[in-house]
C-alpha cells in the first residue's frame, strides 16, 4: 500500500537530530480526508513507490513534541522529503482557499488525485494557482549589494529585494519595476540565476541578478522601511557582530546573497547566524 506524507516533518527513526517525514500506509480513517498523489519515487531496491498526501485539519503542533514547521525543517530534510513536503502543502493551500468555483461561488470538489477542483455546478475546472515571484541581487559597479528591510521587519533583519509578478511582465521587467518601486534604483543586465518553489502559501521564487545604473535611495515607506548598499566587508563584520539577520537557510534569498559574498553565511560569520523570516500573513 501506498506510504502517505504529513506535511509537518518529524523525527526520523535513526541517527539523533535526524529529520524525516511521517511515511505510514493508508488507513480506514482516511477515508473522509483528502488525498492528493505526490508522484512515484524509486526506492533503495529500484521499486518505484507511490506517495500520497492527506490533507488534514490545521493544527499548531501543541503537545506534538518534536514536530516542526516546514519552514524551521526544510533545510534538515533529504531532498525527496522536502519536495514531497513542499509539494503536499502547496496542494493543501490551494485547496483550503479554493472551496468554491471562481466563476459561479457553486462549491467545488477535489478530482484528478487533488490536482485538479471542479465546480459542481457548471462542471469547470479549476487548477492548482502558483504565484510567480521574482527575488534579485542588486550590485553595482563597485561590487556592492542593495539590502532591504521591510516595514514589519525587526531592525536588523535585511534581505535581497522581492516582489510579485504582474500581468502582463516579463520576469526581467517584473525585477526592473519591483527594484526602482522599492528603492528607487534603475537597474540593467538582468540575468536569471534559479527558482525555488515557495508554498508559504503559492509561491514561485524565481531569482536573478541585476546591475544598478543608479545608486541613490529613495524606498517606498508603504513597502520598506530602509535599504541599503553594503560592501563584502562590511556584510561579513554585520555577521560577526551579530548585527543583522539573515534570510533562513532553506531561502533562495539566502542563497543569493551567498553567491554575492563568495561564501557561506556561517563561515563568513564564524558560528551561527541569526535567522529572520518574512511575515507569514
Amino acid at each position: 500500500m501506498a506510504p502517505t506524507a504529513d506535511p509537518s516533518p518529524a523525527p526520523a527513526d535513526g541517527a539523533a537530530g535526524a529529520l524525516g517525514l511521517v511515511l505510514r500506509s493508508p488507513s480506514a480513517a482516511d477515508g473522509g480526508l483528502l488525498a492528493v498523489f505526490l508522484g512515484l519515487h524509486p526506492g533503495e531496491d529500484g521499486e518505484r513507490t507511490a506517495y500520497l498526501g492527506v490533507v488534514e485539519a490545521p493544527t499548531d503542533g501543541d503537545g506534538d513534541a518534536g514536530w516542526q514547521t516546514l519552514r524551521a525543517a526544510g533545510a534538515l530534510l533529504p531532498d525527496l522529503d522536502a519536495s514531497l513536503a513542499a509539494t503536499l502543502l502547496a496542494l493543501a493551500n490551494w485547496h483550503r482557499s479554493h472551496e468554491r468555483c471562481s466563476r459561479c461561488g457553486a462549491p467545488s470538489e477535489p478530482t484528478s488525485a487533488g490536482w485538479v477542483r471542479r465546480c459542481t455546478r457548471d462542471g469547470s475546472q479549476h487548477f492548482p494557482r502558483t504565484d510567480p515571484s521574482v527575488i534579485m541581487s542588486v550590485i553595482d559597479d563597485d561590487g556592492r549589494l542593495l539590502l532591504g528591510r521591510g516595514v514589519t521587519w525587526p531592525a536588523n533583519q535585511f534581505s535581497v529585494l522581492a516582489g510579485f509578478v504582474e500581468p502582463g511582465e516579463s520576469l526581467e521587467a517584473a525585477v526592473a519595476r519591483e527594484v526602482l518601486e522599492e528603492s528607487g534604483v534603475v537597474v540593467t543586465e538582468v540575468s536569471y540565476l534559479g527558482s525555488q518553489p515557495w508554498p508559504f502559501p503559492s509561491s514561485l521564487m524565481l531569482g536573478f541578478t541585476a546591475r544598478a545604473v543608479t545608486t541613490a535611495l529613495t524606498h517606498d515607506p508603504t513597502e520598506m522601511a530602509e535599504v541599503r548598499w553594503v560592501t563584502r566587508a562590511e556584510y561579513a563584520a554585520l555577521l560577526r557582530s551579530g548585527a543583522i539577520r539573515v534570510p533562513g537557510s532553506i531561502s533562495i534569498a539566502r542563497r543569493i546573497i551567498e553567491r554575492w559574498l563568495g561564501a557561506d553565511l556561517e563561515v563568513a560569520a564564524g558560528h551561527a547566524v541569526i535567522e529572520g523570516w518574512r511575515p507569514t500573513t
